[in-house]
């Protein structure tokens, strides 16, 4: 069992890159939320620099993962570039040779299988990778900014998120297990919402009462009315 710090990159008056309407913040910090669930599902330790959206300096990421004893730092972004020239998924790590580098490699492998263009581990000078203490790394989960890119986002968003959860198992010799009533691939499922709350304590409480139901894969999703 390892102490996860997940990271969702942007927020509050930061929203990261965005394209026609769609911005970053929201989309990794949907993301984020799905591979701290799954993580949690296969009994590891997981928290979050930010579960709403809400503004947090470098700094204030950093510190947090400074002061937490973390075993490993996930920050999770998407790329942005020119409007449909550049498309595929990366990772930033700070250096060669290191734990953050088996890591990015073990998580590139699995999330490229699904239809991402492989644009590899990059070495990259980024705070939340020079100012860490763990093994971090930075994932670019496709290009805001390329259909192709967001159409695979979206309609393998549960698969990519697994994928990246595997990746992390996989660096401290697990393998992933997902629950029987887990989405399946291959199937169309319906999504029932039990509710929808200004304040977040509210929906912890529903989602406390659905999981002690039996309901396991209840997790809380962050949304902002247009």
């Amino acid at each position: 069992m390892a102490k996860w710090l997940i990271d969702p990159g942007h927020g509050g008056v930061d929203s990261g890159a965005s394209y026609k309407g769609r911005r970053e913040c929201d989309d990794v910090l949907k993301l984020s939320l799905r591979v701290g669930e799954l993580l949690k599902n296969n009994n590891e330790n997981v928290y979050y620099t930010r579960s709403i959206d809400t503004t947090i300096s470098l700094a204030e990421r950093s510190n947090k993962e400074n002061n937490g004893n973390y075993d490993y730092f996930i920050s999770i972004h998407r790329n942005a570039y020119q409007p449909e020239i550049a498309k595929g998924f990366e990772i930033h790590v700070y250096a060669n040779g290191g734990v953050a580098e088996q890591l990015a490699n073990k998580v590139n492998s699995e999330v490229v299988k699904n239809g991402f263009v492989n644009r590899g581990i990059k070495i990259s000078n980024f705070h939340v990778l020079r100012e860490t203490k763990s093994p971090a790394i930075l994932v670019e989960v496709g290009f805001i900014d390329n259909t192709s890119d967001n159409n695979i986002f979206d309609s393998k968003f549960e698969q990519i998120a697994q994928s990246i959860v595997k990746g992390c198992l996989l660096q401290i010799g697990k393998s992933i297990s997902i629950n029987s009533n887990s989405l399946n691939n291959n199937e169309v499922y319906y999504r029932c919402v039990a509710g929808s709350f200004k304040e977040k304590r509210n929906a912890e409480v529903r989602k406390d009462e659905l999981i002690s139901k039996g309901y396991k894969d209840t997790f809380i999703e962050v949304y902002k009315v247009k």
